[in-house]
């Protein structure tokens, strides 16, 4: 199946979902103020103008780098924990209780402790995409098949080797997964950060615009729900976007075992 067939079911539940809003809006008279209809929403973001890239690359650069940290942090932690059982008794239940910790109750913390601007929008993105990295790495590795590690022992293979060559590989499904959640994460904390911080983001020339989470924020509160339905669809589109690219570096990444399953099924048959 091509990945146009697949994704014409959702973008026709989409649309009809659409449809349906739209329809109810004008038939029940109900007031824009309240709800706006998807056509008001489409409208007003078509007049934003260049205001609205300039918004989205706020928002974006703030979630990438705030993913870029909490992968490579996440990751590098992952493998540390799967290696050392004394570090996985002593940290991994303190990775666990972070993760309970609420958004609102670290957003001004960040903002207090690295300022107004981009440091602390990165931060709570890379905080919260962090979690999810590293227990898809430790799980992905610890669910490699052992018949594979003892092969490569009994032939004499180092403990690295055996980690390149067999484990890491393995673990790469699960370790996707956590990338996968941890970038919808990464996004979620940059939005949720613009809306806490306000205006401003480090430049080198001072403070700028701020991102779509602020953005949402003043439409919101100045009653312009149709520009912030809008907001909100862009930045749901940028966002999948961004989960389809990273889907396709999966699928590029675990092409090994599509030609592997589709081996296995060619001698079945």
């Amino acid at each position: 199946m091509t990945p146009f067939a697949r994704a014409l079911p959702p973008l026709g539940l989409l649309l009809a979902f659409f449809a349906l809003w739209e329809g109810a809006v004008r038939l029940l008279h109900v007031p824009e103020y309240l709800l706006p209809a998807p056509s008001a929403a489409l409208t007003a973001l078509l007049e934003q103008g260049a205001a609205l890239w300039v918004g989205t690359a706020v928002t974006f650069a703030s979630a990438l780098l705030g993913f870029g940290l909490a992968a490579l942090a996440g990751l590098g932690l992952g493998v540390a924990i799967f290696h050392s059982p004394t570090l996985e008794r002593g940290l991994y239940p303190l990775l666990i209780a972070s993760r309970n910790v609420p958004l609102f109750a670290i957003a001004p913390l960040l903002v207090v402790w690295l300022g107004f601007g981009l440091p602390p929008k990165v931060a709570l993105g890379a905080f919260i995409a962090f979690f999810p990295v590293v227990v898809a790495t430790v799980d992905g590795l610890k669910a490699v098949d052992p018949d594979y590690v003892a092969l490569l022992r009994v032939l004499g293979a180092s403990r690295w080797r055996t980690f390149w060559t067999v484990r890491l590989p393995g673990a790469l499904p699960a370790v996707f997964s956590g990338l996968k959640l941890g970038l919808v994460y990464a996004v979620l904390g940059a939005v949720f950060a613009e809306m806490v911080v306000g205006g401003q983001v480090w430049s080198p020339h001072g403070p700028a615009a701020g991102g779509l989470g602020y953005w949402i924020r003043v439409a919101t509160n100045f009653g312009r729900l149709d520009e912030a339905f809008a907001l909100v669809f862009w930045l749901s589109a940028g966002s999948l976007l961004l989960f389809g690219l990273l889907v396709l570096v999966e699928r590029r990444a675990l092409r090994w075992q599509r030609v592997g399953r589709d081996a296995h099924e060619c001698t079945s048959e």
